[in-house]
């Protein structure tokens, strides 16, 4: 069961007053440092807290993904390079798209909070603890701050920013990861006083995405969300970013054509830009595909099941014990990236489908709530919806409200919803009683265990369009495949083998029994 944190009675985020100590710039360096280090000994323990979060913390990967498709490094070489002992991260002369490729990341963590108490902050913290360690880094430690609003030049509070560069020199840091979205000026503020790499939350998941997007067009759409944040948010370093190339390298024609040229940082841009375009392109393309692929599913009468919920709830999990498909599973973070569509069967035989998609978080960065139309998609147009919830989660009620909240951004989304408690074995009693009465349909299952699969079956089945065309009638044996459609998307009443064919008497849905009435047997 996943680590219970109580707020600690001595240190409150009320305050702007800092949770590690804070420079306050003031020159009274004896009240100050006695204040610092009663604020390091309560800061401290809170991220004690956070950082010891029991089975939430995220400590081996097992997927081996597919061969690497073009510049893309499959999962096991991503990891390879993260860790490269020795290797300088000082800023000096090189660009913003060059300095994201350095794959250290022994990182510290920086929490801002306007709102909520203690433990909010503390779950906030944790997941993003989580979402680095899913990344492949080391989280060494971090600061926590309440202030009314993030400081519009660093984010922090300029006290709480120099205590943030204090503790990354401390710990040998080479990565400062933001619990929210910075804003260009404040990513660079930041950088300029803590002097190494600086990302925020959004930056983090869309690197999560890249190292799990497995298909073409998944890779496609997590390149195209991460050019989109990167592109207003170029920074370079050093001299050369002021370099102007002239001549055939800015386009120009030689002699008397060259212009003042473009520097290193206008390349880049104009480089991002056309690499945009032509994924926007791409992802067109393979749109057709999809489309055609759930269009004959629905050709053939066949009801769909998306499983959504918040990342790591279990779904794929989930969807092996319900259909035994050999989904990947792992404790990471966004293990399922790329929808996963699997055939089961109701227990009173009619055949529907299981579409596994990608989990949600909160603050899901609107370039990926874009780009991931293919998964929204495959939600829409289900025909029944299980949200999967971690009952043995923290704050099951935040994850709900932050998968609803993305759910609501889908035009026209209207489709059932059958709430699963999941990791039954894992929550208090009291806890699955509690979550239960606030959602009316519902039901507590353990994918691992196997509790309450059996009822979750029978729900679905109660759940899923019933054929309602009652048809009898004599089927030529020509049209074997007719009858096969009525054991699989009907309910097959009797079956009699004739000399003309098979008298079928059942109950399907209308497209079907038009297409039965037509090949009868006159």
């Amino acid at each position: 069961m996943p680590t219970s944190f109580t707020p600690d009675p001595e240190f409150s985020l009320d305050s702007d007053a800092p949770a590690r100590g804070e420079h306050d710039g003031t020159g009274q360096a004896g009240a100050a440092d006695g204040a610092a280090d009663t604020a390091r000994g309560r800061g401290s323990s809170l991220m004690d807290r956070v950082l010891s979060r029991g089975d939430a913390s995220i400590s081996a990967f097992t997927y081996s993904s597919s061969d690497s498709d073009g510049d893309q490094f499959d999962l096991a070489d991503r990891h390879a390079l993260r860790r490269v002992d020795g290797l300088s991260t000082e800023l000096d002369d090189v660009t913003e798209v060059e300095y994201r490729e350095l794959r250290l990341e022994n990182v510290v963590l920086a929490g801002l909070f306007t709102t909520g108490n203690v433990t909010d902050a503390e779950n906030s913290m944790r997941e993003l603890a989580a979402l680095a360690e899913t990344a492949g880094s080391t989280v060494l430690d971090g600061v926590m701050q309440r202030r009314a609003h993030p400081d519009p030049a660093t984010f922090l509070g300029k006290g709480k920013a120099l205590e943030l560069a204090d503790l990354v020199a401390e710990v040998g840091a080479d990565t400062v990861i933001a619990d929210g979205q910075l804003g260009p000026s404040q990513r660079r503020a930041l950088e300029d006083i803590v002097k190494v790499k600086v990302i925020d939350r959004t930056a983090l998941i869309l690197d999560i995405f890249a190292q799990h997007a497995k298909s073409r067009e998944g890779k496609a759409q997590v390149e195209l969300a991460q050019l989109e944040y990167l592109l207003p948010r170029l920074r370079g370093w050093g001299e050369s970013m002021s370099r102007q190339a002239g001549g055939r390298v800015a386009g120009g024609a030689g002699i008397g054509s060259r212009g003042p040229g473009e520097t290193k940082i206008e390349l880049d841009r104009r480089r991002i830009r056309t690499r945009m375009a032509k994924l926007r392109r791409e992802i067109k393309e393979m749109a057709p595909s999809r489309a055609a692929k759930r269009a004959d599913r629905y050709r053939r009468d066949v009801p769909a099941v998306a499983i959504a919920g918040y990342t790591n709830a279990g779904k794929s999990s989930l969807l092996n014990r319900l259909t035994r498909a050999g989904v990947l599973v792992e404790n990471a973070l966004f293990a399922t990236l790329d929808p996963t569509v699997r055939r089961a069967q109701t227990p009173d035989g009619r055949e529907f489908t299981f579409a596994d998609t990608v989990g949600f978080v909160r603050h899901l960065p609107h370039e990926l709530v874009e780009a991931f139309r293919s998964t929204l998609e495959e939600v829409a147009d289900a025909d029944l919806l299980l949200h999967v919830v971690d009952a043995g989660h923290p704050d099951p009620e935040g994850q709900i409200q932050a998968v609803r909240e993305v759910l609501s951004d889908i035009e026209d989304f209207d489709v059932p919803e059958l709430v699963v408690f999941n990791k039954a074995d894992l929550a208090a009693p009291e806890t699955l009683a509690r979550l239960r009465s606030q959602v009316q349909d519902s039901v507590a299952v353990s994918a691992i265990t196997g509790e309450g699969i059996e009822e979750l079956r029978e729900m679905i089945a109660e759940r899923l369009p019933q054929p309602t065309e009652e048809v009898d009638l004599v089927v030529p044996y020509t049209r074997g495949d007719l009858v096969s459609r009525v054991h699989t998307t009907g309910e097959m009443i009797s079956e009699e083998f004739e000399e003309n064919g098979t008298h079928v008497h059942a109950r399907v849905d209308g497209r079907l029994a038009a297409e039965l009435d037509e090949a009868r047997v006159r």
